[in-house]
């Protein structure tokens, strides 16, 4: 007997045995088999070698088995597309059957099996399917044309598939229409155009409306969310759409409820703020969102990150919310981080005191990341609470007290933002601070604490020892705290000059030949040539005014959350991101919230004047007038003689020659000295005739007016100071855009100056600027005029004039704004600081008894003093100051010291009322400010330093 036994069986394979009964004559055996082949697919065997046999199961009256050899063909049409066309014949007559389920069926699988030779015969059998008298199989073929369109763009458009989607949108069948929505939106989406397939009117919105009480759950989506796209005529329109979709928040479904909260949250914008029926929409939208949070934790997350957005856009919604929010002790980590920011953002000073108290419950935890995200909070409700930032500082003093290290370490690191936020108020407790020195382990909160004694060392005895105990590991450091270490050691010197030589030489040499660091040395070297060069320059830069933190340093940019509240309920709200941020290749146009119609109102709810910012005083109400303490000097002007303002002295050095021709300076005959401040040739200038804007002398600069500090260009008045421009926009964050800016006055007429800068591969075109609502209600006072293209690597020079009549917020700093660029390439963002005194009005000066009333009718807190150097004589002061619209009220002579009392104006009637005192030969001066607004002060002080100075 040979071994061939061992290659021959009986057996002849199980594919053998299903291609039997596959062409078996009975119909049970013959369903039996499919299943099995449909299992065996299922579970990953190649069963494709049995597609002519399945293929001929087709022809049967059982739906049970035909919907099978339909799956069967699905999943392997592509890799058999020529064998796949042998099934098209029975396709095309299912297609005319008499059950309409097996007409539905057959159009479905068609629109599944993604082979081209199979498309070209679907036309026909889909034209007739959409115009079936039964409505499943009308709601199957409009989804199958947006499954075509995925397959065949050109194909759909041209066997006109569109408009018959289009007429579907008038059918009595709800779930047809819902589904011809659905088609419309996905390939509305899909197209490369981006253009709108159908366009909403009052017709078909009641049509959408109506279908939307009728239609299954998912058909509801579809229908909102192309609600959400429509914008209706007028604030009464848009009302009535509210009124019929604010029955959705009760739904079930978390989807549903969040497309309804969508189309709410954007036709809001519409309606008046003060509307009895905004007010009762704002109380509706709380339970819903409420109820989303006892879902589980996966959906909970889903609704917290919608919320966020809801929250920064409208924080009236859910403000009486807040216990809601409060950690739960099972909450997964990423619920508790959602909750924990959204209890940020909802505090305020009437539930500040529960707030602190959770959050000092939370930084108890043992969960450390959440421990941490917790003692931050504590800072953040500081920073924006000024009412709570006392119980703050107890709260995190108690928490250092229990030495738990990461808890010492991120206290330390937010008492660094409160101490910037509240400068000389909280310094008693550094004493505290530099006890835990030892503990400190993390450069965050290492670096912390080395700019906490940079910035008090005149207030720390033993600044210098602190600062050497970490010199002594420099080179093991890392970097953010060699670099801060750098910085404070300076900050000493610069305070402490005569015993800290040695220790800034040391840290110099260190930083600048022993590092590698290319960040940290260019800063040593930087400091090693300010210190050996201009002390006192190094002084004015070390030793700057900080400028004041913002109260919300994470919330989204407002234009970004306007488009991101259009996409709520999508993962565009997880994510915080638009769709063309994640989905490639995504053209589809940005979606923006409607605006208010003429005389419904500001633009949002937040847009108020600042004089109703909260936790400011409103600038037009004057509080009652304070009793005057004998040592203010500003009481004397009871005694003054109230008759008319006392005269200024000509202008004559700082006045220019009238403008000529295009607007350009004579520099040969004299302009060039009027840069510096003197008449050429010892000759008189003749002085220019006012200008319109009741504004003073207007002239133009040459182009050497950047060198010193006076941007050129037609309009400027000679002598008053314009900012260097400073970059606005980096190129790697604008698409190659670069934007360099400063604000100027030109003609009374407050302007941006830009250079724009083309650094991409590529021209730019077609550009546009916008102004997010801001502390002064500035807006473009006509559009960007960007001569195009802008070649790659050219430059151009714009300016464009603002005015202050647009919507007003609060901003933080106050002069902040955010700025949106539109070129051909994309939307490019960037915040910007108004120069303050770019904004002091020509119409700034006050009549002394005005001046008097207003000084004694605001509060003494109000008053803010600082020190000032004033490198000339007050009569040069007073001619130097009215060239930049601050006006001297009156001048008198006491006790060996020239007082000047002086005015400006702000826009939005904001007025600032200041007093100089001067010694005749000493440039040390004392500045006081009185403002409704205190944070103003600070600013004009800077602005007055910089305009005596250059």
């Amino acid at each position: 007997m040979t071994d061939s036994k061992y290659f021959t069986t009986t057996k002849k394979g199980e594919i053998y045995e299903l291609k039997a009964d596959l062409n078996s004559d009975k119909k049970e055996k013959k369903k039996e088999a499919v299943k099995k082949v449909i299992a065996s697919m299922t579970v990953g065997k190649d069963v494709s070698s049995l597609f002519p046999d399945v293929v001929n199961c087709m022809q049967t009256d059982n739906l049970e088995l035909k919907k099978l050899v339909y799956l069967y063909l699905m999943n392997y049409a592509k890799s058999q597309p020529d064998m796949a066309i042998m099934a098209v014949n029975t396709f095309v007559k299912d297609c005319e059957d008499t059950n309409p389920l097996i007409r539905a069926l057959a159009v479905r699988t068609m629109g599944c099996i993604r082979v081209d030779k199979i498309t070209a015969y679907l036309c026909d059998p889909l034209r007739k399917c959409l115009k079936d008298e039964d409505p499943y199989v009308q709601k199957t073929a409009a989804v199958c044309v947006a499954k075509l369109y995925d397959i065949n763009p050109q194909l759909v458009e041209d066997q006109g598939f569109i408009d018959q989607l289009r007429d579907l949108l008038t059918a009595s069948n709800p779930m047809v229409v819902a589904n011809a929505v659905a088609a419309l939106s996905e390939i509305n989406d899909a197209s490369p155009s981006g253009t709108t397939l159908f366009d909403l009117n009052s017709q078909t919105i009641n049509k959408l409306l109506t279908a939307l009480n009728e239609c299954t759950e998912w058909g509801q989506i579809f229908i909102l969310d192309s609600l959400s796209n429509y914008t209706p005529k007028d604030d009464r329109e848009a009302q009535s759409i509210c009124e019929r979709v604010t029955p959705r928040l009760a739904h079930a479904n978390a989807a549903v409820v969040l497309s309804a909260v969508k189309v709410l949250m954007k036709f809001m914008e519409m309606m008046p703020v003060d509307g009895e029926y905004l007010t009762t929409l704002t109380r509706k939208l709380a339970p819903p969102l409420v109820t989303l949070l006892s879902a589980e934790p996966e959906v909970q997350y889903v609704a917290l990150r919608n919320i966020n957005l809801i929250v920064q856009k409208r924080a009236e919604i859910l403000k009486h919310e807040m216990k809601v929010f409060f950690v739960k002790y099972n909450d997964p980590i990423y619920v508790k981080l959602e909750k924990l920011d959204i209890m940020i953002r909802l505090a305020s000073q009437a539930n500040i005191a529960q707030v602190l108290a959770e959050l000092k419950e939370y930084a108890t935890e043992v969960d450390v990341d959440f421990v941490r995200k917790s003692v931050r909070a504590i800072g953040r409700c500081a920073i924006k609470v000024e009412q709570s930032a006392e119980r703050c500082v107890s709260t995190l003093l108690d928490l250092i007290q229990t030495k738990v290290n990461y808890v010492v370490q991120e206290a330390i690191v937010v008492i660094k933002d409160i101490f910037r936020k509240y400068p000389n108020k909280y310094e008693s407790i550094i004493a505290t601070l530099c006890e835990n020195l030892d503990t400190l382990d993390e450069p965050e909160a290492r670096a912390s604490m080395i700019w906490i004694i940079g910035e008090y060392a005149e207030r720390i005895d033993n600044a210098d020892e602190l600062l050497e105990s970490f010199l002594e590991g420099f080179h093991d450091e890392n970097t953010q705290v060699q670099l801060q270490l750098l910085t404070a050691i300076v900050k000493l010197f610069l305070k402490r000059p005569t015993d800290t030589q040695e220790l800034v030489q040391q840290v110099l040499s260190l930083a600048t030949q022993d590092s590698d660091n290319p960040d940290l040395r260019d800063r040593g070297y930087i400091y090693w040539r300010l210190l050996s060069t201009d002390p006192a320059a190094a002084k004015d830069v070390v030793l700057a005014n900080k400028p004041l933190i913002s109260e919300e340093t994470d919330l989204i940019e407002p234009t970004l959350l306007d488009e991101l509240i259009c996409y709520i309920g999508s993962l565009a709200s997880v994510y915080h991101k638009p769709p063309s941020a994640f989905v490639e290749g995504r053209n589809a146009t940005r979606r923006v919230l409607p605006t208010r119609t003429p005389g419904s109102g500001s633009t949002s709810p937040e847009s108020e004047t600042a004089a109703a910012m909260p936790a400011t005083p409103a600038t037009t109400i004057i509080p009652e007038a304070q009793p005057i303490h004998q040592s203010d000097l500003i009481g004397d002007l009871l005694g003054m003689d109230l008759g008319p303002p006392a005269p200024t002295p000509p202008m004559s050095a700082m006045t220019a020659q009238p403008m000529m021709g295009g607007g350009s300076l004579d520099l040969i005959g004299g302009g060039l000295d009027s840069l510096i401040g003197g008449p050429a040739m010892g000759q008189p200038v003749p002085q220019q005739q006012p200008m319109m804007g009741g504004g003073g002398s207007m002239g133009t600069m040459g182009a050497l007016g950047d060198i010193f500090s006076l941007a050129a260009g037609p309009g400027l008045v000679p002598g008053m100071y314009v900012e260097p421009k400073t970059e606005w926009l980096a190129a790697s964050k604008g698409k190659g855009l670069e934007i360099k800016g400063t604000f100027s006055r030109r003609q009374g007429q407050l302007c941006m100056d830009m250079t724009l800068t083309n650094k991409a591969m590529q021209q730019m075109s077609q550009f546009a600027i916008q102004l997010n609502k801001n502390s002064f209600g500035l807006v473009p006072a006509q559009p960007l005029n960007v001569p195009s293209p802008l070649n790659m690597n050219q430059s151009l020079d714009v300016t464009l004039p603002l005015n202050s009549n647009g919507p007003v917020q609060r901003m933080e700093p106050i002069a902040s704004l955010q700025v949106a660029v539109k070129n051909n390439i994309d939307v490019m963002y960037f915040s910007a600081l108004a120069s303050i005194n770019a904004l002091f009005l020509e119409t700034g000066e006050m009549e002394k008894r005005d001046f008097l009333t207003e000084w004694q009718k605001l509060p003494a807190a109000n008053e803010v003093q600082f020190p000032i150097e004033v490198p000339m004589t007050a009569d040069e002061v007073v001619q130097k100051l009215q060239t930049n619209n601050i006006f001297t009220v009156a001048r008198r002579h006491l006790d060996g010291q020239d007082m000047l009392y002086q005015s400006l104006k702000l826009p939005n009637n904001i007025w600032v009322l200041i007093e100089l005192k001067m010694q005749p030969g000493v440039s040390s001066a004392t500045l006081s400010l009185k403002c409704q607004l205190v944070d103003i002060s600070q600013m004009v002080h800077v602005s007055y330093k910089a305009i005596l100075q250059n």
